[in-house]
């Protein structure tokens, strides 16, 4: 099964640190692709933000997918 994981933080650093974590875990064949983009917005202050978003599309092991599949009727 195909599935993602999303890390969004204001702190770049800290969704990267969260993200190579989870790859860490994950096998190299197991990861589809890694996206990552950023945004800055200006609050009514004019003050300046970043928000960081990390996503990672990757797969799960087939025997995970039959656990969570319902027994055919």
């Amino acid at each position: 099964m195909i599935q993602v994981k999303e890390f969004i933080d204001t702190d770049t650093s800290y969704a990267e640190k969260q993200a190579n974590l989870f790859l860490a875990g994950l096998k190299d064949s197991q990861v589809i692709s890694v996206r990552y983009g950023s945004v800055v917005k200006a609050n009514s202050s004019r003050v300046e933000s970043q928000r960081s978003a990390i996503l990672v599309v990757y797969k799960t092991a087939d025997k995970e997918r039959k656990k969570k599949e319902p027994a055919d009727a």
